[in-house]
Parts: C-alpha cells; sequence; structure tokens
C-alpha cells in the first residue's frame, strides 16, 4: 500500500512540476520576446503570440470563439503557414527592391554631385564674365580670339540662365 501511495504522490508531483514549466512566450510592441508562466495581456494579437503551453486556448480566444460561433457558425480560417520557397521568394523580392532603390539613391546622388560641380564652373565664368578681362577663344583653325562686347553680353545671359537652375 506504501507503494501505491509513494507512485500517485509521485504521479501528482509530476503533474504540478510540467504545469510549472508551462511558459508563454509572445512579442511585445517594441518586438522583443517576452516569457512568462502567465499568459499575456489581452492587447496582444494572436499573430504576436510565439508559444502558449499545450495549446491551451487564452481566455480572450475562448470568448472570440463563442462570440464567432453565434455570429456566423463559422471560427475563422488562418492561412496557412508560407513554405519556405515562398519565404525564400519573398526576401528576394525584398532584396531586389532594395537593391534597386540603392540604385535610384546612387544614381541621384551622383546626378547631385555633377549639378554642384557645373554650378562653380557657372559661378566662376561669371566671374571672369564680369571682371571686364579680355576673354579669348580658339577659332576653327586654332587661332586666339578675343570675344567682344555683344559676344561677352551674349554669354552672360545664357550663364544667367545656368546658374537660376543652381541653388
Amino acid at each position: 500500500m506504501p507503494r501505491l501511495q509513494h507512485a500517485v504522490a509521485a504521479f501528482a508531483l509530476f503533474g504540478c512540476a510540467t504545469a510549472a514549466m508551462a511558459q508563454y512566450v509572445w512579442l511585445n510592441e517594441k518586438g522583443v520576446k517576452q516569457y512568462s508562466d502567465v499568459p499575456p495581456p489581452a492587447s496582444v494579437p494572436n499573430s504576436r503570440i510565439l508559444k502558449s503551453p499545450g495549446g491551451m486556448p487564452r481566455a480572450d480566444d475562448a470568448a472570440q470563439a463563442v462570440e464567432t460561433d453565434a455570429g456566423t457558425g463559422e471560427a475563422d480560417q488562418k492561412p496557412a503557414p508560407k513554405s519556405i520557397a515562398e519565404q525564400n521568394a519573398e526576401f528576394e523580392k525584398r532584396r531586389a527592391e532594395q537593391a534597386e532603390k540603392d540604385k535610384k539613391a546612387a544614381e541621384q546622388a551622383k546626378q547631385a554631385a555633377d549639378q554642384k560641380k557645373n554650378c562653380a564652373l557657372a559661378r566662376d565664368y561669371k566671374r571672369a564674365l564680369t571682371s571686364g578681362q579680355r576673354i579669348s577663344r580658339l577659332n576653327a583653325a586654332g587661332e586666339r580670339v578675343y570675344m567682344s562686347d555683344q559676344e561677352r553680353a551674349q554669354e552672360e545671359r545664357e550663364n544667367q540662365r545656368a546658374l537660376a537652375d543652381c541653388k
């Protein structure tokens, strides 16, 4: 008889020990894993609960199931988890989109640098045009030709239009 009592007591202690090991794991609003032996707050959606002991339903889940059954007669269908291939395809898609964004950002940065350089050159040219110094160019024959006052005025107008795009 004492052996039977010891066996019953051991079995009861084992049952208590497994209940004590019951743990809930969920992600809080910041995405940090939370571990507890009590169910997560009702504000935590089911999609963020990673583990619950023995598949025991939460109190608010049972209430939702009763409301759903009473209202429509059907429980909500959860989508099946995505396969590894689907997850990999989504990852590759996100990576390609990020690479495209990075490429566009690099192109825009290059264009901005080119525009900054062109604006600096236009400002330097404006200083030369307004300085009053004689400005020369090479003609088709390779000879040095100096700008006339009309050519200088025309160059100043064109340079002013180029500087209008600069900040």
